[in-house]
C-alpha cells in the first residue's frame, strides 16, 4: 500500500529539481483539460419569472418574431450555425491536439518522477507518436465518461478515477489495445480510488490559496506539485517505483 505524505515528498522534490520545466507542462495540462471540457451553466435567477427585465426581453423578441418571421428565422438560423461551428471546432481540437498533448504532459511528469527531475520538454510530444492509437484510446475513454455522465455525477466521477492512468498507460503499454489499455487503468485503480480521492483533497488548500490569488498560486506550485506526486502515484501502482530514480 502506498503512502500519501512519501508520494507527495517525491513529487515536491522532483517538481522543485526542474521548476520551470514543470510550471510549463502543468500550465499546458491545465489548459488542455479545461479547454477540452464542455460546461452549460443556468441562472436561475435571470429566468423571466423572477426578473422583470429579462421578462421585458423576452416579450419584445416574441414581438419581433411574430412581425418579421423571416428575419427572425434568418438571425436565429445564422447564430444556431455559428454555435454549432464554434462547437464541432473545440471537439475537433479536443481529439486531434489537445489529447495527444494531454498524454505528453503526462509523459513529462511521469519522466521527471524517474529521473530525479530530469525531465526535458521533448516529452510533451510523445502523444504524436502512435498517434492513432493514442486518438482511439482517449476517444474511446472520453466517450465512456461523457455516457456515465449520463448517470449522473457521483458515477462520472468514480469512473474518472478508474481512467485516471490512461495516459499514462498509452506510452508505457504500447502494445495494449484502446480497451486494453482502459482495463488496465481500471485494474490499477481498484481498491485506490478512495485513497486517490483523498490524495486530491490534501492539496485543497493550496487550491483555495490559488483562488485567493486569482490562480497564481496554482499555476506556479500547485498544479505542478499535484502533477508530479499524480506521476509519482502511477509508477507506485504500475510497479515501476523500484526501477525509479535515487528517491525511490
Amino acid at each position: 500500500m502506498w503512502n500519501r505524505k512519501e508520494l507527495k515528498e517525491k513529487g515536491k522534490l522532483a517538481f522543485k529539481v526542474n521548476y520551470w520545466r514543470c510550471v510549463l507542462s502543468a500550465f499546458l495540462l491545465s489548459f488542455l483539460i479545461s479547454a477540452g471540457t464542455v460546461a452549460s451553466r443556468t441562472n436561475s435567477s435571470g429566468t423571466p419569472a423572477n426578473n422583470p427585465e429579462a421578462s421585458d426581453a423576452v416579450r419584445t423578441l416574441q414581438e419581433f418574431a411574430q412581425q418579421n418571421p423571416a428575419t427572425f428565422g434568418a438571425i436565429a438560423g445564422i447564430v444556431a450555425a455559428v454555435g454549432l461551428t464554434f462547437i464541432i471546432i473545440g471537439i475537433v481540437l479536443k481529439i486531434f491536439l489537445f489529447n495527444p498533448l494531454e498524454v505528453g504532459c503526462y509523459r513529462f511528469f511521469k519522466e521527471n518522477i524517474r529521473t530525479d527531475g530530469q525531465a526535458g520538454l521533448d516529452n510533451l510530444k510523445a502523444g504524436f507518436g502512435q498517434y492513432g492509437h493514442t486518438f482511439a484510446t482517449l476517444f474511446l475513454r472520453d466517450l465512456f465518461l461523457i455516457l456515465w455522465s449520463f448517470l449522473f455525477i457521483i458515477p462520472a466521477i468514480v469512473k474518472s478515477y478508474s481512467y485516471r492512468m490512461v495516459p499514462f498507460i498509452i506510452k508505457d503499454r504500447p502494445e495494449l489495445s484502446a480497451t486494453e489499455a482502459i482495463t488496465e487503468s481500471r485494474r490499477m485503480m481498484d481498491g485506490h480510488k478512495w485513497n486517490t480521492f483523498v490524495l486530491d483533497l490534501s492539496f485543497l488548500g493550496w487550491m483555495i490559496l490559488g483562488i485567493i490569488t486569482l490562480g497564481i498560486v496554482n499555476i506556479f506550485w500547485t498544479e505542478p506539485y499535484r502533477q508530479n506526486t499524480n506521476a509519482a502515484l502511477y509508477l507506485k501502482l504500475s510497479g515501476q517505483d523500484a526501477e525509479a530514480g535515487s528517491n525511490f
